[in-house]
């Protein structure tokens, strides 16, 4: 286990250092790859990167690229990268350390960054959120709002995808932490859960269970195995995400406030080792438990979601991307009437473990790959 202390770096001789290094060369990697409805280029944006987790982008064309093990990464708009100063200590072991980032909806106004990590001491981790500001090559304000309220062993199944809502709520993805998965089921543990909290932290009174005996008041929706693909349609308003099953039953599921999605009674997957029923599963539906809307077959071990709404890509509007971690893949998912009536897979093979998949501001597709030499990629219409 890796516990990293808030100041990883030497400071500001490497920031100036890494400032001052000439840019990074963008690279086509494949000038024309065909799809069924739109021909791509693929370009290399930002390489040497360690196991990246998610990227945001500043207003000003700057990004910010989390790295499992080491942090967030601050990208200039030559391609120039360099560690932030002043992220909280974590633990960076198996599935954890620094993972999602999203800036406030008003980041131009309040310059908020979210960012989602494994806080741990003795007893184990938690998921955590932090809020923070951006002054140079540092974070500052840095606040604690949130953490899951039971720390667990083994370090996995975190979860962890945000999702500001249009009323300017936050939605935040809880995995069950592997350990015991009829957790899921316990409305008083976030774990197998999504949260939804204010930007602050603090729970909204509209919440589903506020008030409710038995319930911890975040949870927005719960009976979630491992969500790791979250995005809003801008059209629609709908919440979706992509969630990982055990052996199989990975899924696509609508999110509405208060629903039960089931794990781990019921589930699509089969166990890991004998391919039998999941141990704690009594079926594959229940009365007052939520139906995925599509089960990934073969196993895509889903992780990044994005709708696209660009007019680079008129012939995919509307439509999800699912990355695959261990399909090595992107699918494209035409969905109608809350059911998905036509699937595509991209970029098979091409960039390896996709681990995010989001729209960048000016209208391209951006997808980061887990490796330890990982790379942030643009997904361009082929010129």
């Amino acid at each position: 286990m890796r516990i990293h202390a808030g100041n990883l770096w030497a400071g500001a001789t490497l920031w100036l250092a890494l400032a001052a290094a000439p840019a990074l060369a963008e690279e086509v990697v494949e000038r024309s790859i065909s799809s069924e409805y739109q021909s791509m280029r693929l370009v290399k944006v930002v390489d040497g990167l360690t196991h990246p987790w998610a990227v945001a982008f500043l207003p000003d064309g700057r990004k910010l690229i989390s790295e499992r093990p080491n942090g967030l990464v601050l990208v200039d708009r030559d391609g120039r990268k360099a560690p932030l100063q002043g992220f909280p200590a974590f633990h960076a072991f198996n599935q954890g350390g620094v993972l999602d980032v999203v800036l406030h909806p008003r980041h131009e106004d309040n310059g908020w960054i979210y960012v989602t990590y494994s806080k741990g001491d003795a007893r184990g981790t938690v998921p955590a959120l932090i809020r923070a500001r951006l002054d140079g090559g540092r974070l500052t304000a840095v606040e604690n709002i949130f953490e899951s309220n039971t720390y667990t062993q083994p370090g996995r199944h975190y979860g962890s995808r945000l999702l500001f809502l249009p009323d300017g709520t936050l939605l935040m993805t809880i995995g069950d932490r592997g350990a015991h998965p009829p957790r899921a089921q316990d409305t008083l543990d976030h774990s197998g859960s999504i949260v939804r909290l204010n930007d602050d932290g603090t729970v909204p009174e509209d919440n589903p269970f506020v008030g409710q005996e038995g319930y911890a008041p975040e949870i927005y929706t719960y009976g979630n195995r491992n969500i790791q693909g979250m995005a809003l349609h801008p059209a629609t308003g709908e919440v979706w995400v992509t969630e990982h099953g055990p052996r199989g039953g990975d899924e696509l599921n609508l999110i509405e406030a208060g629903n039960n999605y089931g794990w781990p009674v019921v589930t699509l997957g089969r166990d890991y080792r004998s391919e039998d029923r999941f141990p704690d599963a009594q079926g594959r539906q229940r009365e007052g438990m939520v139906d995925p809307v599509f089960e990934f077959l073969p196993t895509l071990a889903p992780s990044g979601l994005a709708v696209v709404d660009s007019a680079h890509f008129p012939r995919w509007q509307g439509n999800l991307l699912a990355g695959g971690l261990r399909a090595q893949r992107i699918l494209r998912l035409v969905v109608e009437d809350h059911a998905v009536v036509h699937a595509e897979e991209l970029l098979r093979d091409r960039v390896g473990r996709v681990r995010d998949v989001r729209q960048g501001p000016d209208g391209y597709l951006y997808v980061l790959n887990d490796a330890p030499n990982g790379a942030l990629y643009r997904i361009e219409p082929a010129r």
